[in-house]
C-alpha cells in the first residue's frame, strides 16, 4: 500500500512549507549578520552624504533681511549654490577644476594602463631575481601619497634632480603645463604598479597549455598577446581601470602636496571643494562635493554599461574563456598538425 492510498500527504507537499520556513530563517539570519555592517556604512557614508546634500542648499554668513536687520548663520539658498557653480560667480573656477579633473583622469589612467600591463608582463616572466623585480616595481605603490608628493616636489624643485638632468630651469610646480606634467608623472609613478599587480594576478590564472598550443601552431608573441593574454586578462584589467578612474576623479592629496593646491592649472574638484570649505563657504563647498559624487556615479555607471557590460559576468570560468582563446589560434594549422601526427 502506497503512502497516497493510505491517506498520507505526499513527501513533496510536507517538505515545501518546511523549505519556505528554512529559507525565511536563513534570510533573517543573513539580515541579522549583515546589519552591523549596514549600520556602519549608513553612519560612515549615508549620513555624511545626506548632511552634505542638505548643506548645499544653504549659505553660511551674514546678510540683511527685507527689513534691513542683520541675519547670521545658515540661510536657505535653494539651488543658488549649484547655479553659481554652472553659470554664476563660481562658474569659471568650477569648469576649470572640472576639465582639470577630466584631463588628469584620461591621461593618467591611459598611461598607467599601458605601463601597468607592461610591468605585469615583466613580473610574470620566469627570470632570475623575479622576486626582487616584483618588489622594486611595487615599492612606489606602497609609499603613502603624501610622502610621494613631497618626494616629487623635491625632484621638481627649481634646484632639483629634474632640472639638473634636463640642464634647464623649469618651474615645474609653479603653474601651467609644467605643473600638469609634474602631476601626471608623479601619479603614474605612484599608481601604475597597482594596475600591474592586478593584471599580474590575472596573468597567473591563464593556463600555460594555451601558449604551448599557440607556439606549436606558429603564433607570434604579438598574436599570443592579442588572442590569448588580452582576452583572458580583460575582466581583471577592466576592474583595475574602473578603480583607477574612480580614484583619479577624487584626486586631492597628490596635486595639493606637490603644487600647493592653489595653482589654477592643477586645481581639481576635490581641491576646489576643500578651498571653499577652508574659506568657511560651506554651502558652495557642499555643492561641489555633491557634484563630485554625481560625477563619479555617472562615470562608473557609463563605464560598466558601455565598456564592461557586466564585470562579474565577463569573469567567466577559465574553461569557457580558454576555449574561446583557442579558437583564435589558426584552425588550419592545428588540422595540419593533427594530420601530421
Amino acid at each position: 500500500m502506497t503512502a497516497t492510498s493510505a491517506g498520507q500527504v505526499p513527501p513533496a507537499t510536507t517538505t515545501r512549507p518546511a523549505r519556505r520556513r528554512a529559507g525565511r530563517d536563513e534570510g533573517a539570519l543573513a539580515a541579522a549578520l549583515l546589519s552591523p555592517t549596514l549600520i556602519v556604512l549608513a553612519l560612515v557614508i549615508g549620513y555624511p552624504l545626506l548632511a552634505a546634500l542638505r548643506q548645499s542648499f544653504y549659505r553660511t554668513g551674514e546678510g540683511l533681511d527685507a527689513n534691513g536687520f542683520v541675519i547670521r548663520g545658515d540661510q536657505y539658498a535653494g539651488l543658488d549654490n549649484y547655479l553659481d557653480a554652472f553659470t554664476g560667480a563660481n562658474a569659471s573656477v568650477f569648469w576649470n577644476a572640472f576639465w582639470n579633473t577630466t584631463f588628469f583622469t584620461v591621461t593618467t589612467v591611459g598611461i598607467e594602463v599601458v605601463l601597468g600591463t607592461a610591468m605585469a608582463l615583466v613580473m610574470h616572466q620566469a627570470l632570475r631575481g623575479r622576486g626582487l623585480v616584483r618588489a622594486s616595481i611595487l615599492v612606489p605603490w606602497a609609499i603613502p601619497t603624501a610622502v610621494s608628493g613631497l618626494l616629487w616636489r623635491w625632484v621638481f624643485d627649481s634646484e632639483g634632480i629634474a632640472n639638473a638632468v634636463l640642464g634647464q630651469q623649469v618651474l615645474w610646480v609653479a603653474d601651467g603645463w609644467p605643473a600638469r606634467f609634474a602631476v601626471i608623472i608623479a601619479d603614474t609613478w605612484k599608481t601604475a604598479p597597482f594596475i600591474g599587480l592586478l593584471v599580474l594576478a590575472g596573468l597567473q590564472l591563464i593556463p600555460t597549455e594555451l601558449y604551448e598550443a599557440a607556439r606549436v601552431d606558429g603564433a607570434s608573441p604579438w598574436r599570443q598577446f592579442r588572442s590569448i593574454t588580452l582576452p583572458l586578462v580583460k575582466p581583471t584589467l577592466l576592474i583595475a581601470v574602473l578603480f583607477r578612474i574612480l580614484d583619479v576623479l577624487r584626486m586631492f592629496d597628490l596635486p595639493y602636496v606637490l603644487t600647493g593646491g592653489q595653482k589654477h592649472s592643477v586645481q581639481t574638484l576635490s581641491i576646489l571643494a576643500y578651498n571653499e570649505a577652508s574659506r568657511l563657504h560651506y554651502g558652495p563647498a557642499a555643492a561641489f562635493a555633491t557634484l563630485i559624487f554625481c560625477y563619479v556615479v555617472i562615470v562608473a555607471y557609463v563605464f560598466v554599461k558601455l565598456l564592461g557590460t557586466d564585470l562579474i559576468a565577463d569573469a567567466r570560468s577559465p574553461r569557457t574563456t580558454a576555449r574561446k582563446a583557442l579558437r583564435a589560434v589558426p584552425r588550419a594549422r592545428r588540422a595540419r598538425k593533427a594530420v601530421g601526427a
